[in-house]
């Protein structure tokens, strides 16, 4: 776990960049509390490699061990709460386009903490003596890295598909894409907190009838969920056989990176030598 908890943090990284080019284009402001925002990146780094015992509350360590741990899993949702609280205030006043890009930013804002609250939940040693190996833990973890890299990644997708290939995505069905998403993966996960807190156990194949009804709600969502991922290969197609092109600066006064200064797509060399930036 020292390895493999440090490792779920590192995945999620590149999603929060994504998010705050995101939100602070199409919210057209700059992001709010920069440098809080960098010291959270390294501070969640940093403590994120002296929480690994938390997965092993119930392995036989110490007592004080387990508070040490305890506490130091909930002092990683400082900086996390740094960071959400910072994409808030940076949409709060602007000028926000609900571009496909922007909703897939709003969505990882509320999977994501959902996921952050579960998992304070799960930081407590006590009530994780009584969902471990549950599928509240389940729950937890896709809201957290499963949901959150996802929808950044789309996110980033959306937003710099057309500098990257030089063509457009149909709007219309990017966010079809996002809806069918966003609902389908919550009927599919959010149901499993409420599997976990009435001890349906992870890693089993076959589960008593009590507990079918929120399985047959979970599965539905599953199939929206697979449905929207169709939907998503047909935005590829349109957007890869479309005989349209976008402007290099497509997205308009709110892109201010250095990528938006090039063509779409860029050319090969871009730059003869590194660029001055003023």
């Amino acid at each position: 776990w020292f390895f493999g908890h440090p490792e779920v943090y590192i995945m999620i990284l590149p999603g929060f960049g994504i998010i705050s080019h995101v939100i602070s284009t199409f919210s057209k402001k700059a992001i709010f509390g920069y440098l809080g925002m960098v010291y959270a990146m390294v501070g969640i780094g940093v403590v994120g490699f002296v929480v690994w015992a938390h997965h092993m509350y119930l392995s036989g360590i110490d007592v004080d061990t387990r508070a040490y741990f305890m506490g130091a899993t909930l002092v990683i949702a400082v900086p996390t709460g740094i960071k959400i609280f910072s994409w808030i205030a940076t949409m709060w006043g602007g000028s926000i386009e609900f571009k496909t890009p922007m909703l897939f930013a709003i969505g990882f804002l509320f999977v994501f903490t959902i996921g952050g609250v579960t998992g304070v939940v799960l930081a407590n040693a006590g009530i994780d003596e009584m969902v471990h190996n549950t599928y509240y833990v389940i729950a937890h973890f896709h809201y957290v890295l499963s949901l959150g890299a996802v929808f950044s990644i789309f996110a980033g997708f959306y937003y710099w598909i057309g500098k990257m290939s030089g063509r457009p995505y149909p709007e219309f069905w990017g966010k079809v894409h996002f809806w069918l998403t966003f609902v389908g993966v919550n009927l599919t996960f959010f149901p499993q907190h409420f599997l976990g807190l009435s001890g349906m156990p992870r890693r089993y194949p076959d589960y008593p009838a009590a507990f079918a009804g929120w399985n047959y709600v979970s599965s539905i969502g599953a199939y929206v969920s697979g449905i929207a991922f169709l939907v998503f290969l047909y935005v590829c197609f349109r957007t890869f056989t479309s005989k349209e092109h976008v402007a290099d600066n497509y997205w308009g006064e709110g892109a201010t990176t250095l990528e938006w200064t090039q063509t779409s797509p860029p050319a090969f060399h871009t730059y003869p030598e590194m660029p001055r930036i003023s």
